[in-house]
């Protein structure tokens, strides 16, 4: 049995950037002459916290384990963390306890029928299961046509189940298809930095981390950057290659189907009355239409029966 890995590196990074990002003036501090670091000392991070600059400075070098759940409020406070990053913090001082874990690969999750049943019946959105390493686990008909490219992308193929991490870091093509692709590739490595911190020894998790920052240098910057995001919703713009330039909400909900890892539900929809409600409609009619016929005599493709695409239309069956 091995023991859990040593994550102090991940610790003294993440304390260390966070320290670096804040000023004096923003916790309330007077400044007085040059500063020889950016951000503020370890020992007004100290005073601050209301420990001694022995102790945060241990702390900062990644001895965390043991550290109450008080001092790390109080850290937590002091350098400003929002939700996401308090709850990183809390799971990197979990996974630094002397308990032994076995470092292994995590079996995929099955998606039980009921889940599927319900991502069918939400036939006007775009509906899909991820788990926490960015792994598509299961769609509706719209959220496969919504993302064909990245099912039908060469470079995640071959790797199992599609995944939006390889797709954004190494698929030239999600540069055009991502309308904002610089954030949502920052997203996509701060997902998978929350994904670390909360299962440190899930190998297949380490070796695609290991797989991105060996191919993408962007992954490599934002790696380090430590940035983490746990819960995200919003507004994301796509360039469909069929249905066009599209803004959609998308909001994403906690999914428990196992305890071995975490999943969510991820819901895309378009505001009510907008162009891109009419092309999410059309894509949606195309995904739910049976599939084409060759049309005797000429051998050419026919639309399904019943289902005239509008003039200039060139969306294309979902699984094509």
């Amino acid at each position: 049995m091995e023991r859990r890995p040593d994550n102090r590196a991940d610790i003294r990074d993440f304390l260390a950037r966070r320290r670096a990002q804040l000023t004096p003036e923003q916790v309330g501090l007077p400044t007085s002459g040059r500063r020889r670091v950016p951000g503020l000392r370890r020992e007004e991070v100290a005073v601050l916290a209301g420990v001694s600059t022995e102790w945060y400075t241990r702390l900062e070098k990644g001895h965390i384990s043991g550290v109450s759940e008080d001092v790390l409020d109080a850290v937590a406070r002091t350098l400003q963390l929002n939700d996401d990053e308090r709850t990183y913090l809390f799971d990197l001082a979990k996974a630094a306890q002397p308990s032994p874990a076995t470092r292994r690969r995590r079996k995929a999750v099955d998606v039980p029928p009921r889940v599927q049943w319900l991502l069918d019946s939400m036939t006007l959105s775009a509906a899909f299961v991820t788990n926490g390493r960015l792994d598509i686990v299961a769609t509706n008909a719209l959220a496969r046509a919504l993302f064909a490219p990245i099912f039908d992308s060469p470079t995640v193929g071959g790797h199992g189940r599609p995944n939006f991490a390889r797709y954004y870091f190494l698929d030239d093509d999600s540069r055009q298809f991502a309308a904002d692709w610089d954030g949502a590739a920052t997203t996509t490595a701060a997902l998978l930095r929350a994904e670390a911190g909360r299962y440190p020894t899930d190998r297949t998790l380490r070796e695609l981390v290991g797989e991105l920052s060996t191919l993408s240098p962007e992954f490599r910057t934002l790696w380090a950057s430590h940035n983490v995001r746990i819960h995200h919703g919003g507004v994301k713009r796509f360039h469909h290659p069929d249905a066009g330039p599209m803004e959609l909400t998308y909001q994403p909900l906690d999914l428990p189907l196992s305890a071995r890892e975490a999943h969510s539900l991820t819901i895309y929809t378009a505001e009510p009355g907008t162009p891109d409600e009419d092309r999410l409609k059309l894509l949606a009619s195309w995904a739910a239409a049976p599939a084409r016929e060759e049309v005797p005599g000429d051998g050419t493709p026919d639309t399904p029966k019943g289902r005239q695409p509008p003039e200039g239309s060139h969306v294309r069956q979902a699984g094509r």
